[in-house]
C-alpha cells in the first residue's frame, strides 16, 4: 500500500505513538511521519505509506496553522501545563494587553528552542538533558509568525485562543512563554491543535477510530490519497518512452532535450500516459533522479 494519509492525532499520543496504532491497524509495516507533534497536542499527522516513505524529505514542509490556548500567570519547566509549576503570578491584562503584546511577535522573530524539546545539542537530545535535570545554552532560532488572532478571550481567568499561522519550526509553546515575559505575568499553553501542515488540512484528517472503521469495512483506499498529489508543488515535466526508461533505471536526462525545464530545483517526472516516476533534480545541463516512485 503506498499513499498519503491523514491522520487527526489524539492528545497523549506521541506521533511515533500514533503511528505504531496506525500500522497495526492497517497492517501496513512500512510507514513514515512528517512533522512531530507534542504528546498534548492534536491535529494533522501526516502520514507516509509504502513507498510514499521514500518522498519523506521532498514532502512541502514550509507553513503551518495553529490554533493554540494560552494562559496567562503560570509559567512551567515545559512551556506547556503538562509541565513542573515554576510560578504563579497576579494577572492584570486586558485582551487590548494580550493583542499589543502579541503583535509584537509576529513577522521573522527569533525563538529560543525549549528545553523540553528534540533539537540537538552535542550529539543529545535537549528533552534527555531537561529530563536529568540539565539546562543548556540554545541558539536562537529563526521563526516568522505570518498571522497571529485572538479567536475567543477570558479576560477574568486569563485564558486567551489564538489562531497562529506560521514558518515550519516555530515553537507555539515558546510563542506563548514570550507573551507571558512580554505581559509581565508569564504564560503557559494549555491545549494545542495543528490545523494544517504539509498542504493539508484538520479537516481532511480522520481519528484513529474511523481508521478503525475504515480497516474493518474495506475502506481504506477512499482515504489514502497519492504521492503526487502532495509533491505537486514541484513543477511537471513530460518525458518520451526513451527517456522515461533511461529515468527509470536511474539515468540522468540532457535537460535541452527537456519541455518546460529550465530553473535548476526539483520537478515531477511523467511517463507517457501521465504515469508518474519520481522526482528529478535540475542542476544545469542535466535531471538527474532524486527519487524514483515505487508501489510498495
Amino acid at each position: 500500500m503506498t499513499g498519503i494519509l491523514l491522520i487527526d492525532k489524539p492528545e497523549g499520543l506521541t506521533s511515533f505513538g500514533t503511528l505504531i496504532r496506525v500500522k497495526k491497524i492497517i497492517k501496513q509495516k512500512k510507514c513514515g511521519h512528517c512533522g512531530t507533534l507534542d504528546p498534548m497536542a492534536t491535529g494533522v499527522l501526516t502520514v507516509l505509506l509504502g513507498g510514499a516513505t521514500r518522498f519523506a524529505e521532498l514532502m512541502p514542509d514550509t507553513d503551518k496553522e495553529y490554533r493554540a490556548a494560552i494562559k496567562l500567570g503560570t509559567v512551567t519547566d515545559t512551556l506547556d501545563i503538562t509541565g513542573r509549576v515554576l510560578e504563579k503570578n497576579e494577572v492584570n491584562v486586558s485582551r487590548e494587553d494580550f493583542e499589543a503584546a502579541a503583535v509584537k511577535f509576529t513577522g521573522k522573530i527569533k525563538q529560543v528552542p525549549p528545553m523540553y524539546s528534540a533539537v540537538s545539542v552535542d550529539g543529545k537530545r535537549l528533552y534527555e538533558l531537561a529530563r536529568k535535570g540539565e539546562t543548556v545554552e540554545r541558539r536562537e532560532r529563526d521563526a516568522e509568525i505570518y498571522g497571529l488572532d485572538v479567536v475567543d478571550c477570558d479576560e477574568k481567568a486569563g485564558e486567551y485562543t489564538v489562531d497562529v499561522a506560521c514558518s515550519s519550526g516555530t515553537y507555539i509553546r515558546t510563542l506563548a512563554d514570550d507573551i507571558g515575559r512580554e505581559l509581565g505575568c508569564g504564560a503557559v499553553l494549555t491545549a494545542l491543535r495543528r490545523t494544517a501542515a504539509n498542504g493539508y488540512k484538520a479537516d481532511d484528517a480522520i481519528t484513529l477510530e474511523e481508521l478503525e472503521k475504515a480497516a474493518e469495512e474495506g475502506t481504506l483506499t477512499e482515504h489514502i490519497s497519492g504521492v503526487e498529489e502532495a509533491l505537486a508543488v514541484y513543477p511537471a515535466v513530460y518525458v518520451t518512452g526513451a527517456q522515461a526508461s533511461r529515468f527509470s533505471n536511474g539515468g540522468e536526462l540532457s535537460v535541452e532535450r527537456l519541455k518546460g525545464v529550465a530553473k535548476t530545483g526539483f520537478y515531477r517526472v511523467y511517463a507517457p500516459e501521465n504515469i508518474f516516476l519520481g522526482i528529478g533534480e535540475n542542476r544545469g545541463e542535466s535531471l538527474y533522479v532524486k527519487k524514483q516512485y515505487r508501489e510498495e
